[in-house]
């Protein structure tokens, strides 16, 4: 590989870079060592300097045995999504196998599933009773129910439960131990997530963020290196944004990002754009490198749009030219 391609290296939240092979090198041991996120030609995503062979100077013999992954401390689950406008998903689980949900997601389960409302963290059975109100109120803050639902496979065999999206829009099922082992998304998008993975509070370091963000202070954090399903209304999009590039997009269409990817507020200014520009005050704005995936119809959107139409709604003739007014003048009733 040549050195004169580039490359970059995460300071914090920040890129730094581009740099040739042999400085990103040298400047390693001085910035985190082989834990600290690189980028550069051949990765599709930021990776762990210790995990890339041209930064370690390792040479694969070509007839070398394929690596080994390490073994997934969540359960392994299979899925299948089905649907299009309104999906749903199906989760197929071996014996003793566990899957945990927002209480009132589940569509259908087989015989064999056996359903336990939990407070507290699934995955680790021996909490204690001060880590399970940790857990509840880390939930608590994300606007979540403090207790979550599980779905285990009591029964010989495999067993299947399901689903369902809450409103018109897409399932979105992302492993986390290919995306670094952590996720960042709106708090209210999670569905269900394999046993093992965990879910906590993404505080916003900067109060524009909290107080203009759309989320609040906090949005939901999901960790582990198992499989999660996220839900996002009407289309779902999915950017990769390279180091240092920005997107603008209003502040209820993000619906997940990496967390290398830097989220901000920004005032949209103007007095007719404030007045009359349609799109709020504030925009929010993602700054790379890393993915972001955003959605078309953000449920408060959704809801706004079916209030508007409510109101006034329950004449027969809305629809004519004249509407009420002609009503009123021609003395029709009901």
């Amino acid at each position: 590989m040549s050195d004169n391609e580039e490359w970059y290296y995460a300071d914090g939240q920040q890129s730094v870079g581009p740099m040739s092979l042999s400085e990103l090198r040298s400047i390693l041991p001085k910035v985190g060592g082989n834990n600290t996120l690189v980028y550069g030609p051949g990765l599709v995503q930021w990776t762990e300097a210790k995990h890339v062979d041209e930064i370690m100077q390792r040479i694969v013999p070509p007839h070398s045995p394929p690596r080994v992954s390490a073994p997934r401390s969540a359960d392994e689950i299979d899925y299948e999504i089905f649907g299009e406008e309104m999906q749903y998903v199906v989760v197929e689980l071996d014996p003793q196998e566990m899957v945990i949900a927002e209480p009132g997601a589940m569509m259908f389960m087989t015989a064999g599933i056996k359903m336990e409302t939990r407070f507290g963290d699934p995955s680790k059975p021996s909490e204690g009773l001060w880590g399970k109100l940790v857990t509840a109120g880390r939930r608590a803050i994300t606007g979540e129910s403090l207790f979550v639902t599980t779905f285990t496979q009591a029964g010989n065999g495999k067993g299947q439960v399901a689903f369902a999206s809450p409103y018109p829009g897409k399932i979105l099922a992302v492993d986390l131990a290919q995306l670094g082992g952590e996720l960042i998304c709106q708090k209210d998008s999670f569905v269900c997530a394999a046993r093992g993975v965990q879910l906590a509070v993404a505080f916003q370091k900067k109060i524009g963020v909290g107080l203009f963000g759309g989320e609040g202070f906090v949005m939901q954090r999901l960790l582990g290196d198992g499989v999660v399903m996220i839900h996002a209304g009407g289309m779902l999009m999915r950017r990769t944004l390279k180091a240092g590039e920005t997107l603008r997009l209003d502040t209820g269409c993000l619906v997940a990002l990496q967390p290398s990817v830097t989220y901000d507020i920004q005032f949209v200014g103007g007095f007719k754009n404030t007045l009359f520009g349609g799109e709020g005050l504030f925009m929010a704005t993602v700054t790379g490198p890393g993915e972001v995936w955003l959605q078309s119809l953000p449920f408060s959107r959704l809801a706004g749009r079916v209030l508007a139409a409510g109101v006034g709604a329950t004449r027969k003739d809305e629809g004519s030219l004249l509407g009420g007014f002609g009503s009123m003048v021609m003395g029709g009733g009901e």
